[in-house]
């Protein structure tokens, strides 16, 4: 697990906390700031997850190209004539 998706998930937690606290105390901006925070935090796992992904596909297509290039390391070019 990345970076971005630890602070997301911590943040997700801590307005979960929030809004549950705002809930208890009939608190409405405490709930809403709660709920705002848990979204954030999911959009931050969200974006660490997407990151993540795009790193994964970055590597793949780095193997494939050097499975492509394989066939091709043996050849030799033509001297030029003189």
């Amino acid at each position: 697990m990345d970076k971005d998706r630890m602070k997301g998930k911590a943040e997700e937690m801590k307005g979960e906390a929030k809004r549950q606290a705002g809930e208890m105390t009939e608190d409405k901006k405490t709930q809403a700031e709660g709920t705002f925070e848990k979204a954030k935090g999911k959009a931050q796992q969200a974006f660490g997850k997407m990151k993540e992904s795009g790193h994964q596909a970055l590597e793949r297509g780095k193997e494939h190209a050097q499975e492509l290039k394989k066939p091709f390391q043996n050849i030799r070019p033509k001297k030029p004539a003189a």
